[in-house]
């Protein structure tokens, strides 16, 4: 059964999404809306679909769409759609206001249809072979930086990019989130650009996370430790590996057996590498991580099938993120010697 979409918002991300949905054998791209009319009609006859304006215009014409609009309009394009019980899926970050997001949520229940997040790095195959494997985390580290690229400027890079490793930590880590410390400055506009938030969730599980969207190269990382395993992951290299304390036992027996001499005499003919016993996870990327979404976003329109990313997981990342935006705003820079707190603090300061 194909099923008829509409893509609201052909920016980057949207073109991106109307060529997914082309290229669908069970989908049909039927409609693409975005108010810059040049825009809607250049991909509309590119993608040989109609070309609208409108969002309200689309609504009778399509089964399900997809939100693909700044940030701060996520909640105004969705609502019709919503509204005639049509299942949407919104790109990421979920909104930036968290009580229009709960309100989205009533009314999605209401007209009893769903809402998925675009949090396309579920789909990465990486974290799909990562989640393969049984593993309970206690410590998280992830790094996600970049260049500059002068587009999602209207939200800081705690929502335009730390977001992703949020949605991916809340998912690993299972708990709720009991503390964040914060730091972070902005350098080309009114949001922050770089910053480094430390969570503590009631489990006991403790994350570390960076992004920054002012560095000179591209860096998207993740290091997971748990009691059982060790796992090292490069989703911009498509690389994971795994060290599991159960196949490392007799190198572990033998470090402990020997005396502090001992081991340091090692040092000087053995590599360490080479005794360990690691596994390389088992990756599969056939098909790209916006396409995994979509067929998922298909499988819930179609069959019912549970979103993967829902908007309440979409709400719950956003409410951290939040918090962390705020626990920046509030950071003492200089301790109790001044009162220097939060952002601009370079600029103030000049």
């Amino acid at each position: 059964m194909n099923f008829r979409m509409a893509v609201v918002g052909v920016g980057r991300m949207g073109k991106l999404h109307a060529r997914v949905l082309s290229e669908m054998d069970n989908a049909e791209l039927t409609c693409v809306v975005d108010i810059n009319e040049p825009r809607a009609m250049a991909v509309g006859r590119r993608r040989n679909c109609t070309a609208l304006t409108d969002v309200r215009a689309a609504v009778d014409k399509v089964d399900a769409a997809i939100i693909s609009v700044p940030t701060l309009l996520h909640v105004g394009a969705a609502r019709p759609f919503i509204q005639a019980g049509k299942p949407v899926l919104i790109e990421k970050p979920f909104t930036d206001d968290i009580a229009a997001g709960k309100k989205l949520i009533s009314l999605a229940k209401k007209t009893g249809t769903s809402v998925q997040v675009g949090h396309t790095e579920r789909f990465n195959p990486l974290v799909v072979a990562m989640q393969k494997h049984a593993i309970r985390p206690k410590f998280i580290e992830a790094h996600r930086i970049s260049p500059f690229t002068f587009r999602s400027a209207d939200v800081g890079v705690v929502l335009d990019m730390m977001i992703h490793d949020l949605d991916l930590t809340l998912m690993l880590a299972g708990g709720n989130v009991e503390s964040i410390h914060a730091v972070g400055i902005n350098v080309i506009g009114a949001h922050e650009d770089i910053c480094s938030a430390r969570l503590i969730f009631d489990n006991g599980c403790a994350a570390n996370i960076t992004a920054s969207r002012l560095a000179i190269k591209t860096e998207r990382k993740m290091r997971v430790f748990s009691e059982e395993a060790y796992l090292s992951l490069d989703y911009g290299k498509k690389v994971g590996v795994m060290i599991q304390k159960s196949k490392n036992l007799d190198l572990i027996q033998m470090a402990r057996e020997m005396k502090v001499g001992d081991l340091a005499e090692l040092a000087e003919s053995v590599d360490y590498r080479e005794l360990v016993n690691m596994e390389n996870l088992v990756v599969d990327d056939a098909a790209e991580p916006l396409r995994r979404q979509a067929e998922a976003f298909r499988q819930t329109v179609v069959n019912g099938v549970p979103p993967v990313v829902s908007a309440s997981d979409g709400l719950a990342a956003v409410r951290v993120a939040d918090d962390i935006v705020k626990a920046i705003k509030n950071y003492r820079w200089d301790g109790k010697a001044s009162g220097r707190k939060g952002l601009d603090v370079i600029r103030r300061d000049e």
